[in-house]
Order: structure tokens, then C-alpha cells, then sequence
């Protein structure tokens, strides 16, 4: 009986530390084999997206930081969105990363996600991306969303930013 009770501590114990994760430092939430080819009579924008790597705690010195999640969402129940570009830019401008490498597409109600983790600290206190992206006249054009959050003990602090077309 003491066997029994040991060996499910043991498994208790393991499956609540899952150690850390050789990925990178990021996560793009889309399948692959989503490349496409944009319509030239699509109605293209860009959008700006503010979003927070860490912020400041107690004063300008501390910082606490945040797993960020930029949301790419197709709003329309009939067609497909295309994401052209997603840019992701530190605090001072500088471009950290390209995530879409050549235009994917979104299916009508569907959502595709970047996540940074926690300690992807590069973006900092004022990172944000540009998404390029084309669609057809006749639907919404596609809804950006950045979501940041972290727990700490028994706290959590979580938060949303929208996107601004810019362009």
C-alpha cells in the first residue's frame, strides 16, 4: 500500500514540474502548410498593435514580466483573411522578428496566435508589432488583439490592447 501511495506522489510531483521547454521563444499558433497567395484586387491594410514584454513595478527601475499573446482574428462567417506580414519591434524601434515569412490565410471565425513567452524579454516595456494583411472589399477587415498576462504565487495581472489601422 505505501508503494502505491509513493509511486502516485512521485507522479504528482513530476507532472506539475514540466521543466523548461526547448522551443522558442515564441509560438506561432498556425498550421504551416497555410501559405497562400493574395488576390491582387484584395483591399490591403496595416495595423498596429501595442504590446507589453514587461512593465514597470513599483518605479522605472523594476519590472515585472509578461507572456504576451498577439491575436489575429477573421471576423467574417463566409471568407478567408490574409495575414501578409506580422513584424514584432522592441521599445526602441528595432525590428525583433518577422513571423510570417510569406502570406498565410485565416478561415472565416478562425483565430491565429503569436505567443512570446514570459522570459522573452526583448520587447520590453513599449514593444508592439505591424501586421500587413488584404482581404476582400466586401468583409470586415481582420480584428488584432494583444493580450498579456503572468501569475506569480497566488497573483496574476493580465491585460488587452486593441489594434489601430494605421494604414
Amino acid at each position: 500500500m505505501n508503494k502505491i501511495i509513493l509511486v502516485i506522489t512521485c507522479l504528482i510531483i513530476i507532472s506539475c514540474n514540466p521543466g523548461k521547454s526547448d522551443s522558442p521563444s515564441y509560438v506561432l499558433k498556425v498550421n504551416h502548410n497555410r501559405n497562400a497567395t493574395v488576390n491582387s484586387s484584395y483591399h490591403k491594410g496595416s495595423t498596429y498593435l501595442s504590446v507589453y514584454s514587461q512593465v514597470y513595478q513599483r518605479n522605472e527601475q523594476r519590472t515585472y514580466d509578461l507572456t504576451v499573446m498577439a491575436s489575429m482574428r477573421n471576423t467574417s462567417l463566409s471568407d478567408s483573411i490574409y495575414i501578409i506580414s506580422a513584424d514584432y519591434y522592441s521599445t526602441k524601434g528595432k525590428l525583433l522578428t518577422s513571423y510570417i515569412k510569406s502570406p498565410i490565410y485565416i478561415a472565416p471565425m478562425e483565430t491565429v496566435e503569436i505567443v512570446i513567452e514570459e522570459d522573452d524579454k526583448r520587447g520590453g516595456t513599449g514593444a508592439n508589432f505591424i501586421f500587413n494583411w488584404a482581404c476582400k472589399d466586401s468583409i470586415q477587415e481582420p480584428f488584432f488583439e494583444g493580450i498579456m498576462t503572468s501569475t506569480t504565487g497566488q497573483q496574476g495581472l493580465s491585460f488587452v490592447t486593441n489594434g489601430m489601422r494605421i494604414k
